[in-house]
This record gives C-alpha cells, structure tokens and sequence, in this order.
C-alpha cells in the first residue's frame, strides 16, 4: 500500500505553521506590507528545497514600488533567518532552502468567483423572460 502523506508533505505543513509565526512575530523589517499568509510549502522529495507560497494583503502601495514584489523580496532575504529559526524549532538534520512565491489563487478565486455571481445576475435577468416562454411550450404540447 502505497503512502498517502509523504515524508515530504509532512515536513511542508510542519514548516507552514511554524513560518507563519516566525514571519508573524520574528521578521520586524517595516517593508514587509500588509498580512502575510504561508498558504502552502512544497518540499522536494530529498528534503533540499522548499517553495513557500504566501499571499500578501492589505499593503499600500508606494511611490514606485509594487509591495507584493518588495514584501517577496524582504521574505527571500531573511530566508537564511528564517531557516536559522525553523532549526531551532524543528527536529530536522537539514533544515531546506527557502524560496518565497507569490501564491495568485486567492486573487485567482475571488475574480471567479465575481465571475459566476456577474453570470448568475445577468442569467436571472434573462431568466425572467425565458421561463414565460418556457411555460408556454410546455402548455401548448
């Protein structure tokens, strides 16, 4: 039988939590704008890398510079921080490299979901009219 939660996926949902409140409480640098959220970590099979995937919200946006890309930016270079931390934290013989991503689902998701309720709206606009002329198809047969 084959294993359903790898050593891999075990270690990645250990280094989400435990980054989550290293970011949250540890990493004090006043260019990181806005919420951080660690919303999933991809370890390699050998345990080597990982990419972490967060979402940045609410940061205001300043003169020239895109936060999401600052806020990436500050997280990749306290990555040797935050690996030091996650070795303290973690029983681990190798704690792996850290590359932070933007994750764009959450972004991805909300405009879908715009999409269908913008769909459902307009399908009830129309939907008025057409269950008149439904009813009257099915009436005459």
């Amino acid at each position: 039988m084959a294993k359903d939660y790898s050593r891999a996926q075990r270690i990645g949902d250990q280094i989400q939590r435990e980054l989550a409140q290293l970011i949250r409480t540890e990493v004090k640098d006043p260019r990181l704008g806005g919420l951080v959220t660690v919303t999933a970590v991809d370890v390699s099979r050998d345990a080597s890398h990982a990419k972490v995937f967060v979402t940045i919200m609410g940061a205001e946006p300043e003169e020239g510079v895109d936060p999401i890309v600052q806020s990436l930016r500050v997280l990749n270079d306290a990555s040797g921080f935050l690996r030091m931390q996650l070795g303290k934290a973690m029983k681990l013989r190798s704690v792996p490299n850290l590359r932070f991503h933007y994750d764009e689902s959450v972004i991805r998701g909300a405009q879908l979901s715009a999409l269908i309720e913008r769909a459902v709206t307009e399908d009830s606009k129309h939907g008025d009219t057409d269950t008149d002329t439904d009813t009257d198809t099915e009436a005459k047969e």
